[in-house]
């Protein structure tokens, strides 16, 4: 069955030469890319341009994306054609640059707008905007799909981060989310729309809990 596995982060210019993006090696959507092809799934794999794990297995297509919206776009785009599952694994930037700003002599802040900002003038100032999250629209291109998001978390304990989780479920209509870091802890958890969580030791356990989630063919 056709699965989509996105990986890696996207990036949002500051100007034509500076990047905001995530870190994010794209190693862990990878290895389900390829352990999806493995068991002879049709995998299409949506990695960042500065993902630094790019060892997909031949029978992985690849995909390049840049910026949120190119991500968005080719998730739309794929939408066309039906696909069982979408695994979002990718580091999706929260924020894209709206201005920049420099503090002149007199207090008041100059909108700065250069091709590439110049250094020489001192310290800038960045407003930043969120992105529209593409978890949030998934359902809406695939409707029929298993969609399964990412949760990583730094902050609170194990309950908040699955309780983060559950809450992504509900209001993104999708069908689980996977957690992990340092407010999770070791390993990953996978959280299902009744708010359980099955935890995973490693990498290779998640992508094989996370195949038994496709729909039977």
């Amino acid at each position: 069955m056709k699965c989509i596995v996105t990986a890696g982060p996207t990036y949002e210019p500051v100007d034509e030469v500076r990047r905001l993006t995530n870190f994010s090696t794209g190693r862990l959507g990878v290895l389900l890319a390829n352990h999806l092809a493995g068991l002879g799934h049709d995998t299409t794999l949506l990695l960042g341009h500065y993902a630094t794990v790019r060892a997909a297995v031949p029978k992985v297509r690849v995909r390049e994306f840049t910026t949120t919206q190119n991500l968005a776009d080719q998730l739309r785009e794929l939408g066309s054609d039906a696909c069982a599952a979408i695994f979002h694994a990718a580091a999706v930037s929260d924020f894209s640059v709206s201005k920049i700003w420099r503090r002149q002599a007199d207090g008041t802040l100059a909108e700065v707008n250069a091709r590439k900002i110049p250094t020489q003038d001192g310290a800038l100032l960045a407003e930043l905007s969120p992105t529209p999250k593409i978890i949030a629209r998934l359902r809406a291109w695939h409707p029929a799909s298993l969609l399964v998001g990412w949760k990583y978390e730094l902050d609170g304990g194990r309950p908040e981060v699955i309780a983060k989780g559950l809450k992504q479920i509900q209001t993104c209509a999708t069908n689980a989310c996977v957690v992990n870091g340092r407010a999770y802890g070791p390993g990953f958890g996978i959280v299902s729309g009744d708010g359980q969580c099955a935890h995973c030791d490693d990498p290779a356990s998640l992508c094989a809990a996370l195949s038994f989630w496709l729909p039977a063919q």
